[in-house]
């Protein structure tokens, strides 16, 4: 019997970002911005989270010409129903039925 995984809730936080609009691209600086995770914890999540089948990355062109180009993100079906049964799991646990917003920036996760 396989185990579900375990989930930070630094995890949680992106998931409920990416939950928002499941379907669209997303770059990770914001992300970022939307859920006040640093860089050092937030890429190695998005690169986790890609090779465990529950993201898409793409490199995406940029807009103006001289811009490097980007990693665009968004969730999976497997990470789009990952994301709403473990969030709804969270709520659930902590009395909580529609707070599944990511955290403002510098809330203490």
């Amino acid at each position: 019997m396989t185990r579900p995984p375990n989930i930070s809730r630094q995890t949680c936080t992106v998931l409920a970002a990416l939950l928002e609009q499941p379907q669209a691209w997303r770059y990770g600086y914001d992300l970022s911005k939307e859920t006040g995770l640093k860089s050092g914890t937030l890429y190695p999540l998005l690169i986790r989270l890609s090779d465990q089948g529950l993201l898409e990355a793409e490199w995406r062109q940029p807009l103006q010409p001289g811009r490097p180009a980007r990693h665009a993100y968004r969730l999976t079906e497997a990470g789009t129903a990952l994301a709403r049964q473990r969030l709804g799991a969270v709520a659930t646990a902590s009395g909580e039925s529609s707070s599944l917003q990511p955290q403002a920036r510098g809330a203490a996760l």
